[in-house]
């Protein structure tokens, strides 16, 4: 048995399992994929303090597990299928194990959310809906696009156009959503085009995308274009990964907390991108963690 089980291996359970550990409490997380979460797949990591130069997804992950491991924490790279959270004694189900702990944290995040249009499907990973990180250098020289216009989308828009040959975003609204820093980079840069009051509404290929539908959101009008082997990357914001957690309340899907982390069962507690917030940063995911676990560990 644990003291301590953590659910998710990003910002918010690694930081959640290094607290809990410095206070003695054995921990045990649990990460279905890489530690790391959503902001190990990011090209790089901005606005957070003290990164280091050139920081990337990927670096920023692998420097979050080795000091989750050096503090003592154990890793297990298991998908969660189901928990039994109320009791004395918590369960928590992999495929394989079932773990025992009086404290969980939940910290499962987030998972991209889909546009739902035809052609997404089938072309997801081949053309569509990639991890930019890992699939972007696939795409130099060619056209690329991006879907979104918040902060994320913007960023990674601008990561891309260094070796795109023409980045286009498309955003529904009538301006970018991004904060300044961004939007007067993308002013700046000569190979970024914007298509605002757009939405993209189907794809279509075979083994890579050879097409795209735009719709106008003023007047209805569609246009296909033709794209041979182009890529496009969605920053549709996300959708909790909250689906097996049937014994407590959500709101809007998202596992509501007090100020100390904790849920409405009692030994229960949620950090991160998972709760009801209004911030989804690694910095306050960072400190939902830290609360989390010092109140967890008490």
């Amino acid at each position: 048995m644990y003291d301590i089980i953590v659910i998710g291996g990003g910002p918010a359970g690694i930081s959640a399992a290094i607290y809990a550990a410095s206070r003695g409490k054995k921990t045990l997380v649990l990460e279905k994929d890489k530690v790391g979460g959503i902001i190990g797949k990011v090209s790089t990591v901005t606005h957070y303090t003290a990164i280091v130069e050139g920081e990337t997804g990927a670096t920023f992950a692998r420097r979050m597990e080795s000091q989750a491991l050096a503090a003592g924490v154990e890793i297990a790279r298991e998908e969660v299928i189901g928990a039994k959270l109320v009791g004395d004694v918590k369960e928590i189900r992999t495929a394989g194990n079932t773990y025992l702990a009086p404290r969980v944290i939940i910290a499962g995040g987030s998972s991209p959310r889909k546009l739902g249009v035809p052609g997404e499907k089938e072309l997801s990973g081949i053309g569509m809906g990639m991890n930019a990180a890992r699939d972007g250098e696939t795409y130099r020289g060619k056209n690329i696009y991006v879907v979104g216009g918040a902060d994320g989308a913007v960023k990674e828009a601008l990561y891309r156009a260094r070796f795109a040959k023409t980045l286009t975003i498309i955003h529904f609204e009538e301006k970018l959503g991004c904060i300044p820093e961004f939007a007067v980079k993308v002013a700046a840069a000569d190979n970024i085009k914007l298509m605002l009051r757009s939405r993209l509404t189907a794809v279509g290929g075979s083994g890579r995308v050879e097409w795209l539908e735009i719709t106008n959101e003023d007047n209805s009008a569609k246009q296909k274009i033709r794209d041979d082997g182009c890529g496009i990357f969605v920053y549709a914001g996300t959708v909790p990964n909250t689906d097996i957690y049937d014994e407590l309340e959500l709101e809007n899907g998202f596992i509501p907390v007090d100020e100390k982390m904790r849920t409405a069962i009692d030994g229960v507690y949620a950090a991160g991108d998972i709760r009801g917030k209004q911030l989804r940063q690694v910095a306050t995911a960072g400190a939902d963690g830290a609360i989390a676990a010092v109140n967890a560990a008490l």
